[in-house]
Formats: structure tokens, C-alpha cells, sequence
């Protein structure tokens, strides 16, 4: 009987072992965490900027010569752009910026000439400007840092002040730079800038009035409009236009 019974138990301590292996577990799954966000540079973006600029010492406005006079000012203003990566470490890209400004050279050396004798000092000032521009970087150091050459179309309004009036025209021309950018959080970027800008166009210099010339008349002159700005400025990146990582599925 003992045997019988010691066989007996044997058998329900096994059978107990097999069902409760058959039984489903109750452990929990391990807690999903997210694959990191692709670093990329691909998008749209917008942001804010501010520096300063001066005029360059071969500048001229309207028949004054800027002489030595590299009066700066502030600037400052917003831009919107697009970025395309190509290859982890080649970028290119168009941005367009508009920037308000106080830069102005003053009379000094700005002379005009009535009859033949000196006078008529004036100023000039560049009370806005735009660019509309390609931009062509590389990754160096880290994918974070961008740095980037940048050049295209300028536009802006260049106002004459004299004894009597004030003039002011659009002009147009090119600008020519470049910068680096640091993307130091997810869609946020910092960045900084240097552009060379010169604007032109003609317009009738009418503080010289009755200037002595061949016509003793109004003086129209073709006038070039030189200046340096250097800029810092924060941009925000959007998600749309940029690549969507590719999540695994469990």
C-alpha cells in the first residue's frame, strides 16, 4: 500500500508540473522604447534674425561719394527656407530673407556742387533689403553642424537725404556669403551669417539742382550701393517635407 501511494503522488506532483507549463504566463512584455529620431536636415524651416552691417568704403549714392565714411547700423529681420539632404554630409537649399535696417553713411565726405562750388552735404540710407538666395553646405565634425556657402539675387531701398528733399529708389544686384548652423535640438537650429551685398540703379540726383554740367540740368546717376552684414539667427525646423523614420513592428 505504501508503494501504491508513494506512485500515487509521484504521478499528481508531475501531472501538476505539466499543466502548469501549459498554463499562459502572466509576465509582462518588456517596455517598448522608440528608435532615436533621424538627424536630418531635410525640410522646411523659419526663424528670426539680428546683427549689424556697414557700408563699404567704395559705396556711392546718387553722385556722393561714401568716401571713408563706413557708417553701420543694426539689422534685423525673418527668413524662410528649404533644405534637401543629399548624402549624410551634403546639403543644398534656397532661403529668401527680409531685414529691416538704420545703416547710413553721413555727409562728410558727401559733397555735391551748385555752380561749381562745394556743397549740398547729404546722407544715404538703407532703410530695407531682401535676398532671395541658393545655399550649399557640408556636415563637418558632427551631423549637427552645418557649414554652408550662400549667394543669389538682393534687393532694397536706398534713400538720398540733402538740403531741400529726399530721393529714395529700389535697387537690385547680388550677394555673395556664408555661414555655419548648429541644430542643437530636435527642429531648433542656431546660426550665424556674413553677406557682402551690392544693389544698384539709376535715378535723378535732384539735389543737384541746376548742377554745373554740359546741360545745366538735373543730374541722373547710376549709383552702386555696397555693404557687410554679419547676422546670428535662430531657425525652427518643420516636421513636413523631411523624411518619416521607419518604426519596427512587434
Amino acid at each position: 500500500m505504501k508503494k501504491i501511494a508513494l506512485y500515487a503522488a509521484a504521478l499528481t506532483l508531475t501531472a501538476g508540473s505539466a499543466i502548469a507549463a501549459d498554463l499562459p504566463s502572466h509576465k509582462a512584455p518588456p517596455p517598448y522604447i522608440p528608435p532615436p529620431p533621424i538627424m536630418t536636415w531635410t525640410g522646411f524651416y523659419a526663424g528670426l534674425n539680428l546683427g549689424g552691417g556697414f557700408y563699404d568704403s567704395n559705396s556711392s549714392n546718387w553722385g556722393w561719394n561714401n568716401g571713408n565714411n563706413n557708417t553701420g547700423g543694426v539689422i534685423g529681420g525673418g527668413q524662410i527656407g528649404y533644405n534637401f539632404q543629399v548624402t549624410p554630409m551634403f546639403v543644398v537649399g534656397a532661403e529668401t530673407d527680409f531685414q529691416g535696417t538704420s545703416l547710413g553713411s553721413g555727409g562728410n565726405n558727401n559733397n555735391g556742387w551748385l555752380f561749381g562750388f562745394g556743397g549740398g552735404a547729404g546722407s544715404a540710407r538703407l532703410n530695407w533689403f531682401g535676398t532671395v538666395r541658393g545655399r550649399v553646405g557640408i556636415t563637418l565634425l558632427s551631423p549637427q553642424l552645418l557649414v554652408y556657402g550662400t549667394g543669389g539675387f538682393a534687393y532694397g531701398e536706398v534713400q538720398r537725404n540733402g538740403w531741400w528733399n529726399q530721393n529714395s529708389a529700389v535697387q537690385t544686384g547680388w550677394t555673395a556669403g556664408g555661414g555655419a548652423e548648429w541644430m542643437f535640438f530636435p527642429n531648433w537650429s542656431a546660426k550665424v551669417e556674413y553677406l557682402y551685398t551690392q544693389i544698384s540703379g539709376t535715378g535723378n540726383n535732384d539735389n543737384w539742382l541746376w548742377a554745373f554740367n554740359p546741360g545745366w540740368g538735373l543730374n541722373s546717376t547710376n549709383n552702386r550701393t555696397r555693404f557687410h552684414t554679419i547676422r546670428a539667427g535662430i531657425n525652427y525646423h518643420f516636421n513636413f517635407g523631411s523624411p518619416v523614420p521607419v518604426l519596427a513592428k512587434y
